[in-house]
């Protein structure tokens, strides 16, 4: 399993990306990070996780995924994701 971080641009005003959230929320292990900031625990390769991602997605969306690896630092987030983090960074 890899640990990934996800972050998308979502352009198109008014759209409802639940579909996507969800799409996110089917992994094994998740976090909400940031607003639009997903941490993700997956048997997948980070490009398999963004084109799953993508079915979810406008054209003009931007998608970044990114192995999440130690060392890694962060500020300003609960103790919940905080733990998250600690456990599923490598």
């Amino acid at each position: 399993m890899s640990t990934y971080i996800a972050n998308y641009d979502l352009r198109k005003p008014g759209r409802d990306y639940s579909s996507l959230i969800n799409a996110i929320k089917s992994y094994p292990d998740w976090a909400h990070l940031l607003e639009s900031h997903w941490g993700i625990v997956s048997n997948r390769s980070a490009s398999e996780v963004r084109d799953h991602l993508a079915q979810f997605m406008d054209a003009n969306d931007g998608l970044t995924v990114i192995t999440a690896t130690t060392p890694a630092a962060w500020r300003g987030l609960s103790d919940e994701i905080s733990q998250w983090l600690k456990r599923n960074l490598q």
